[in-house]
Protein backbone atom coordinates (compact mmCIF):
# COMPACT_ATOMS: atom_id res chain seq x y z
CA UNK A 1 0.00 0.00 0.00
CA UNK A 2 1.74 2.76 -0.98
CA UNK A 3 1.04 6.33 0.50
CA UNK A 4 0.23 9.88 -1.36
CA UNK A 5 1.95 11.94 0.20
CA UNK A 6 5.89 12.41 -0.53
CA UNK A 7 8.65 13.71 1.58
CA UNK A 8 9.83 17.56 1.21
CA UNK A 9 12.31 19.71 3.21
CA UNK A 10 11.34 21.29 6.50
CA UNK A 11 10.53 25.21 5.40
CA UNK A 12 13.35 27.70 7.37
CA UNK A 13 11.80 30.80 8.90
CA UNK A 14 12.52 34.13 7.16
CA UNK A 15 15.25 35.27 7.95
CA UNK A 16 15.42 39.53 9.01
CA UNK A 17 17.80 41.26 6.69
CA UNK A 18 21.00 42.16 9.11
CA UNK A 19 21.40 45.79 9.65
CA UNK A 20 24.90 47.56 8.40
CA UNK A 21 26.15 49.39 11.55
CA UNK A 22 24.81 52.50 11.99
CA UNK A 23 27.73 55.84 11.49
CA UNK A 24 27.86 56.55 14.85
CA UNK A 25 28.65 53.04 15.82
CA UNK A 26 31.40 52.49 12.77
CA UNK A 27 32.76 56.18 14.16
CA UNK A 28 33.08 54.90 18.43
CA UNK A 29 33.23 50.92 18.12
CA UNK A 30 35.24 48.51 16.27
CA UNK A 31 35.54 44.52 16.83
CA UNK A 32 36.58 45.07 20.34
CA UNK A 33 34.70 47.50 21.45
CA UNK A 34 35.36 51.11 21.87
CA UNK A 35 37.70 52.13 19.68
CA UNK A 36 41.72 52.97 20.42
CA UNK A 37 41.61 56.87 19.79
CA UNK A 38 38.47 56.97 22.02
CA UNK A 39 39.81 55.35 24.44
CA UNK A 40 42.76 57.50 24.97
CA UNK A 41 41.11 60.79 24.48
CA UNK A 42 38.88 59.33 27.31
CA UNK A 43 41.78 58.60 29.54
CA UNK A 44 43.43 61.81 28.99
CA UNK A 45 40.43 63.85 29.65
CA UNK A 46 40.05 62.03 33.16
CA UNK A 47 43.47 62.83 33.71
CA UNK A 48 43.44 66.60 33.07
CA UNK A 49 40.23 67.48 34.58
CA UNK A 50 41.33 65.70 38.14
CA UNK A 51 44.34 66.53 38.09
CA UNK A 52 43.04 70.31 37.33
CA UNK A 53 40.75 70.12 39.94
CA UNK A 54 42.86 68.23 42.30
CA UNK A 55 45.69 71.17 42.25
CA UNK A 56 42.77 73.66 42.24
CA UNK A 57 41.76 72.35 46.09
CA UNK A 58 45.62 72.03 47.20
CA UNK A 59 45.87 75.75 46.76
CA UNK A 60 42.86 75.94 49.08
CA UNK A 61 44.57 73.78 51.58
CA UNK A 62 46.46 76.35 54.08
CA UNK A 63 49.45 73.81 55.17
CA UNK A 64 49.85 72.67 51.39
CA UNK A 65 49.74 75.80 50.27
CA UNK A 66 51.90 77.48 52.73
CA UNK A 67 54.71 74.38 51.67
CA UNK A 68 54.50 75.02 47.94
CA UNK A 69 55.32 78.29 48.45
CA UNK A 70 58.56 77.69 50.58
CA UNK A 71 60.15 75.18 48.05
CA UNK A 72 63.05 77.12 46.59
CA UNK A 73 63.06 77.60 43.16
CA UNK A 74 65.27 75.69 40.99
CA UNK A 75 65.58 72.72 43.59
CA UNK A 76 64.24 69.34 44.17
CA UNK A 77 63.38 68.38 47.59
CA UNK A 78 62.16 64.77 48.57
CA UNK A 79 60.11 65.12 51.18
CA UNK A 80 58.01 67.70 48.60
CA UNK A 81 58.67 65.71 45.50
CA UNK A 82 56.99 62.23 47.66
CA UNK A 83 53.78 64.12 48.26
CA UNK A 84 53.26 65.37 44.83
CA UNK A 85 54.63 62.63 42.68
CA UNK A 86 52.74 60.09 45.08
CA UNK A 87 49.48 62.06 44.52
CA UNK A 88 49.68 62.17 40.73
CA UNK A 89 50.86 58.12 40.90
CA UNK A 90 47.81 57.35 42.63
CA UNK A 91 45.59 59.38 40.30
CA UNK A 92 47.16 57.47 37.32
CA UNK A 93 46.65 53.99 38.77
CA UNK A 94 43.28 55.23 39.99
CA UNK A 95 42.54 56.24 36.79
CA UNK A 96 43.76 52.83 34.62
CA UNK A 97 41.87 50.66 36.91
CA UNK A 98 38.91 52.19 36.27
CA UNK A 99 39.80 52.01 32.09
CA UNK A 100 40.65 48.33 32.71
CA UNK A 101 37.22 48.16 34.18
CA UNK A 102 35.64 49.62 30.80
CA UNK A 103 37.88 47.95 28.66
CA UNK A 104 38.18 44.60 30.60
CA UNK A 105 41.61 44.50 30.78
CA UNK A 106 44.41 44.11 33.90
CA UNK A 107 47.22 45.95 34.78
CA UNK A 108 49.29 43.43 32.96
CA UNK A 109 47.74 44.67 29.73
CA UNK A 110 49.20 48.00 30.08
CA UNK A 111 52.67 46.72 30.65
CA UNK A 112 52.38 46.26 34.46
CA UNK A 113 51.66 43.03 36.12
CA UNK A 114 51.18 43.51 39.52
CA UNK A 115 52.65 40.41 40.44
CA UNK A 116 55.69 41.00 39.15
CA UNK A 117 56.29 44.51 41.20
CA UNK A 118 59.51 44.76 42.65
CA UNK A 119 60.79 41.39 41.26
CA UNK A 120 63.62 40.40 39.20
CA UNK A 121 62.81 42.50 36.17
CA UNK A 122 62.87 45.37 38.84
CA UNK A 123 66.07 44.80 40.43
CA UNK A 124 68.02 43.93 36.92
CA UNK A 125 66.83 47.56 36.16
CA UNK A 126 68.50 48.99 38.72
CA UNK A 127 71.96 48.34 38.25
CA UNK A 128 71.94 49.60 34.30
CA UNK A 129 70.61 52.87 35.30
CA UNK A 130 73.05 53.50 37.96
CA UNK A 131 76.35 51.98 35.61
CA UNK A 132 74.66 54.03 32.41
CA UNK A 133 74.34 57.51 34.30
CA UNK A 134 78.15 56.88 36.06
CA UNK A 135 79.81 55.89 32.67
CA UNK A 136 77.90 59.43 31.13
CA UNK A 137 79.77 60.95 34.11
CA UNK A 138 83.19 59.09 33.54
CA UNK A 139 83.29 60.40 29.64
CA UNK A 140 82.69 63.73 30.46
CA UNK A 141 85.37 63.70 33.12
CA UNK A 142 87.92 62.12 31.03
CA UNK A 143 87.12 65.31 28.43
CA UNK A 144 87.73 67.46 31.37
CA UNK A 145 83.85 68.42 31.75
CA UNK A 146 83.19 67.10 35.11
CA UNK A 147 84.64 66.93 38.27
CA UNK A 148 83.54 65.28 41.41
CA UNK A 149 84.24 66.93 44.58
CA UNK A 150 83.61 65.76 48.56
CA UNK A 151 80.43 64.63 50.48
CA UNK A 152 78.23 67.64 51.25
CA UNK A 153 76.23 65.56 53.75
CA UNK A 154 77.26 61.99 55.88
CA UNK A 155 76.38 59.43 58.49
CA UNK A 156 72.76 59.47 59.26
CA UNK A 157 72.13 62.70 57.17
CA UNK A 158 73.40 60.44 53.56
CA UNK A 159 71.23 57.44 54.63
CA UNK A 160 67.98 59.53 55.46
CA UNK A 161 68.24 61.14 52.19
CA UNK A 162 69.07 58.36 50.15
CA UNK A 163 66.62 56.45 51.27
CA UNK A 164 63.93 59.53 50.72
CA UNK A 165 65.11 60.03 47.26
CA UNK A 166 65.26 56.66 46.78
CA UNK A 167 61.34 56.91 47.28
CA UNK A 168 60.63 60.16 45.13
CA UNK A 169 62.38 58.74 42.15
CA UNK A 170 60.71 55.34 42.01
CA UNK A 171 57.82 57.40 41.93
CA UNK A 172 59.18 59.59 39.32
CA UNK A 173 59.61 56.76 37.29
CA UNK A 174 56.57 54.78 37.95
CA UNK A 175 54.55 57.70 36.47
CA UNK A 176 56.55 58.92 33.76
CA UNK A 177 56.72 54.81 32.41
CA UNK A 178 53.82 53.85 33.31
CA UNK A 179 51.45 56.69 31.58
CA UNK A 180 53.24 56.97 28.48
CA UNK A 181 54.87 53.21 27.97
CA UNK A 182 52.24 51.82 29.95
CA UNK A 183 48.47 53.02 29.26
CA UNK A 184 49.22 55.43 26.89
CA UNK A 185 51.51 53.15 24.88
CA UNK A 186 49.45 49.97 24.82
CA UNK A 187 46.15 52.10 24.03
CA UNK A 188 48.05 54.34 21.38
CA UNK A 189 49.76 50.84 19.95
CA UNK A 190 46.47 49.05 19.56
CA UNK A 191 45.74 51.81 16.26
CA UNK A 192 49.09 52.32 15.30
CA UNK A 193 51.13 49.38 16.43
CA UNK A 194 53.77 49.14 18.95
CA UNK A 195 56.77 51.22 17.46
CA UNK A 196 54.72 54.14 15.82
CA UNK A 197 53.36 54.77 18.97
CA UNK A 198 56.44 54.47 20.92
CA UNK A 199 58.22 57.44 18.54
CA UNK A 200 55.29 59.27 18.59
CA UNK A 201 54.95 59.27 22.32
CA UNK A 202 58.58 59.52 23.38
CA UNK A 203 58.73 62.94 21.18
CA UNK A 204 55.71 64.07 23.40
CA UNK A 205 57.58 62.73 26.46
CA UNK A 206 60.71 64.81 25.26
CA UNK A 207 58.69 68.08 24.69
CA UNK A 208 56.99 67.52 28.03
CA UNK A 209 60.47 68.17 29.54
CA UNK A 210 60.54 71.59 28.21
CA UNK A 211 58.34 72.96 30.92
CA UNK A 212 61.29 72.25 33.79
CA UNK A 213 63.06 74.88 35.11
CA UNK A 214 66.29 75.17 33.29
CA UNK A 215 65.55 72.41 30.49
CA UNK A 216 66.70 73.05 27.22
CA UNK A 217 66.21 71.35 23.80
CA UNK A 218 69.17 69.05 23.39
CA UNK A 219 67.84 67.99 27.32
CA UNK A 220 64.44 67.43 25.63
CA UNK A 221 65.69 65.26 22.82
CA UNK A 222 67.54 63.20 25.23
CA UNK A 223 64.48 63.07 27.73
CA UNK A 224 62.65 61.58 24.03
CA UNK A 225 65.85 59.07 23.65
CA UNK A 226 65.53 57.42 26.93
CA UNK A 227 61.95 56.98 25.77
CA UNK A 228 62.82 55.07 23.09
CA UNK A 229 65.70 53.08 25.17
CA UNK A 230 62.84 52.47 27.43
CA UNK A 231 60.57 51.56 24.88
CA UNK A 232 63.25 48.82 23.56
CA UNK A 233 63.66 47.70 27.29
CA UNK A 234 59.64 47.17 27.04
CA UNK A 235 59.52 45.49 24.16
CA UNK A 236 62.41 42.81 24.89
CA UNK A 237 61.59 42.28 28.56
CA UNK A 238 57.98 41.72 28.30
CA UNK A 239 57.11 44.78 31.00
CA UNK A 240 57.83 48.09 32.40
CA UNK A 241 59.56 46.70 35.78
CA UNK A 242 62.89 46.84 34.45
CA UNK A 243 62.22 50.23 32.98
CA UNK A 244 60.79 51.23 36.04
CA UNK A 245 64.19 50.42 37.53
CA UNK A 246 66.50 51.83 34.84
CA UNK A 247 64.54 55.27 35.05
CA UNK A 248 64.40 55.42 38.65
CA UNK A 249 68.23 54.44 39.35
CA UNK A 250 69.14 57.00 36.86
CA UNK A 251 67.13 59.92 38.43
CA UNK A 252 68.75 58.87 41.77
CA UNK A 253 72.54 58.75 40.79
CA UNK A 254 71.76 61.93 38.97
CA UNK A 255 70.11 64.02 41.78
CA UNK A 256 71.61 62.39 44.84
CA UNK A 257 74.44 60.62 44.51
CA UNK A 258 76.84 62.61 42.14
CA UNK A 259 74.75 65.74 43.40
CA UNK A 260 74.20 66.99 39.59
CA UNK A 261 71.34 69.17 38.32
CA UNK A 262 68.43 67.02 37.12
CA UNK A 263 66.51 68.81 33.98
CA UNK A 264 67.91 71.82 35.44
CA UNK A 265 67.13 71.56 38.76
CA UNK A 266 69.81 71.09 41.92
CA UNK A 267 68.56 68.30 45.05
CA UNK A 268 68.65 69.74 48.63
CA UNK A 269 70.22 67.02 50.60
CA UNK A 270 72.79 65.76 47.80
CA UNK A 271 75.38 63.35 48.81
CA UNK A 272 78.41 64.37 46.68
CA UNK A 273 79.45 67.91 45.47
CA UNK A 274 80.31 68.57 41.94
CA UNK A 275 81.22 70.54 39.22
CA UNK A 276 81.29 71.16 35.36
CA UNK A 277 83.71 72.55 32.75
CA UNK A 278 83.76 73.15 29.59
CA UNK A 279 81.34 73.92 26.76
CA UNK A 280 77.48 73.49 26.79
CA UNK A 281 77.57 70.11 24.39
CA UNK A 282 80.02 68.39 26.72
CA UNK A 283 78.44 69.57 30.03
CA UNK A 284 74.89 69.97 29.47
CA UNK A 285 74.85 73.88 31.03
CA UNK A 286 72.14 74.63 32.93
CA UNK A 287 70.13 71.40 32.52
CA UNK A 288 72.89 69.08 33.43
CA UNK A 289 74.33 65.92 31.97
CA UNK A 290 71.24 65.04 30.48
CA UNK A 291 71.64 67.88 27.94
CA UNK A 292 75.25 66.60 27.22
CA UNK A 293 75.63 65.25 23.27
CA UNK A 294 77.66 62.18 25.39
CA UNK A 295 74.09 60.74 26.76
CA UNK A 296 73.39 60.00 22.72
CA UNK A 297 76.36 57.29 22.86
CA UNK A 298 75.38 55.95 26.42
CA UNK A 299 71.96 55.50 25.38
CA UNK A 300 72.93 53.08 22.50
CA UNK A 301 75.36 51.48 24.74
CA UNK A 302 71.96 50.60 26.85
CA UNK A 303 69.88 49.58 24.26
CA UNK A 304 73.26 46.97 22.61
CA UNK A 305 72.87 45.65 26.50
CA UNK A 306 69.42 44.89 26.49
CA UNK A 307 69.86 43.27 23.37
CA UNK A 308 71.71 40.77 24.56
CA UNK A 309 70.54 40.42 28.09
CA UNK A 310 67.00 40.24 27.17
CA UNK A 311 67.14 38.47 23.70
CA UNK A 312 63.93 39.08 21.33
CA UNK A 313 60.40 37.15 22.41
CA UNK A 314 58.67 35.01 20.03
CA UNK A 315 55.69 36.99 21.00
CA UNK A 316 54.78 40.53 21.30
CA UNK A 317 55.30 42.40 24.36
CA UNK A 318 52.43 42.63 27.24
CA UNK A 319 51.38 45.90 26.50
CA UNK A 320 51.37 45.94 22.85
CA UNK A 321 48.55 42.75 23.08
CA UNK A 322 45.92 44.80 22.10
CA UNK A 323 44.37 43.97 18.85
CA UNK A 324 45.16 46.37 16.33
CA UNK A 325 41.69 48.10 14.99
Amino acid sequence: MSSDFTSAAPIEPARAPVRPPSIVHTIFLGPNGIRAGWRLLLFLAFFLGISSLTNKGLQHVPAFATWAKSQPKGTITAAFGIATEGLTVALLFFLVWIMSKIEKRSFADYGLPLSQAFGKRFWQGIPFGFLALSLLLVLMAALHGFSLGGTEIGGIAAVKYGALFAVCFLLVGMFEEFSFRGYLQATLGSGIGFWPAAILLSILFGAGHLGNPGEAKIGAVMAGSFGLVAAFSLSRTGNLWFPIGMHAAWDWGETYFYGVPDSGLLATGRLFKSASHGPNWLTGGTVGPEGSYLVFPVLLLICVAVHFAFPAPRTKPEASSFPAR
